[in-house]
């Protein structure tokens, strides 16, 4: 192929990647702003209510200690009884260099070395004391303590309260410089901001909730805005129906609030050409998004703004 061919290629793969990656701006509110230092790290899934977690315990039993064989266990105890062996076989049938009957030869030196050796090693792990395995009589400190556990067949099932979560500690957090701060009241009014700021980007106009956006986020979406408007297409909103709000992650930083809201909705989004009215982008019919909207405000009971957005 030819280099301009070549050239040429690349010019039009790379024009069309543009144009995909300009399309995806002209959307509903589209994922970005700032996190503190969670930004780059992803929302957490919102947990639901559960019951107090149980604990399993076994019914401790004694173990059954094994005594050693004459000469241990594994490979030393193999080797000693191949010494003691070949020792044996060769007084018997005679060795290398003459055996015993013409005197001591390579192979019985080596055989009796190995087997006294081998001999000293047992004795010494003989008389080292042996460790105390739990569960033995008198070993256990819940049973020093008057502690009983249930006997009888199975395993006792002991009820463990629940764990602190880091969304309630956040919380904890939060109510203690602002005891008024409630999070289902603070769900319902995230809805609100939801329907709004999609509003108005839809109109390409974000005057109405500007008090709701951090300064950042208010550039941000504000630049697709005025995208959207020098392509001369407009971002329908259409249908929103919100069937889960939920609060996922709370923390403080910085001498800021933090509050991430996991948004389960039904709605249709699509983009239309302002001359023409004909779809460009999009489907008119309704689709299910799931996002986090995280918002923050300084602590204490100030107001809250939108500060960034992100698919889930």
């Amino acid at each position: 192929m030819k280099p301009r061919a070549l050239l040429l290629m690349a010019v039009l793969t790379l024009t069309s990647l543009l144009f995909l990656d300009t399309a995806t701006v002209f959307a509903r509110a589209s994922s970005g702003g700032s996190r503190g230092s969670r930004s780059y790290s992803s929302p957490a899934t919102p947990s639901t209510p559960s019951s107090p977690s149980q604990v399993t315990s076994p019914t401790p039993t004694a173990p059954q200690q094994q005594r050693p064989g004459m000469f241990g266990g594994g490979l030393m105890g193999g080797l000693a009884g191949l010494a003691l062996g070949g020792l044996i076989g060769s007084m018997l049938f005679g060795g290398m260099g003459g055996g015993f009957g013409g005197g001591v030869g390579l192979l019985e030196m080596v055989l009796i070395g190995g087997a006294v050796f081998l001999l000293f090693r047992m004795f010494r792990a003989r008389q080292q004391p042996q460790p105390a395995y739990a569960g033995a009589a008198g070993a256990s400190a819940y049973g020093a303590s008057g502690q009983s556990w249930p006997s009888g067949g199975g395993a006792a099932t002991l009820d463990a309260p629940p764990a602190e979560s880091d969304l309630d500690r956040g919380l904890g957090h939060i109510r203690s410089m602002d005891a008024s701060f409630a999070p289902e009241k603070f769900a319902e009014w995230a809805k609100a901001a939801f329907v709004d700021v999609q509003a108005a980007v839809a109109r390409r106009d974000l005057g109405g909730v500007q008090d709701r956006l951090t300064p950042q986020e208010y550039g941000r979406l504000q630049a697709q805005c005025d995208q959207l408007r020098g392509a001369r297409r407009t971002n329908k909103i259409e249908r929103v129906q919100i069937g889960r709000a939920q609060l996922s992650e709370a923390w403080q930083e910085s001498g800021q609030d933090w509050v991430t809201v996991f948004f389960s909705v039904s709605l249709v989004d699509y983009v239309v050409d302002d001359t023409s009215g004909a779809v460009v982008e999009g489907s008119t019919s309704p689709e299910s998004i799931e996002e986090y909207w995280t918002f923050t405000r300084p602590v204490g009971p100030q107001s809250w703004r939108l500060s960034a957005i992100q698919t889930a």
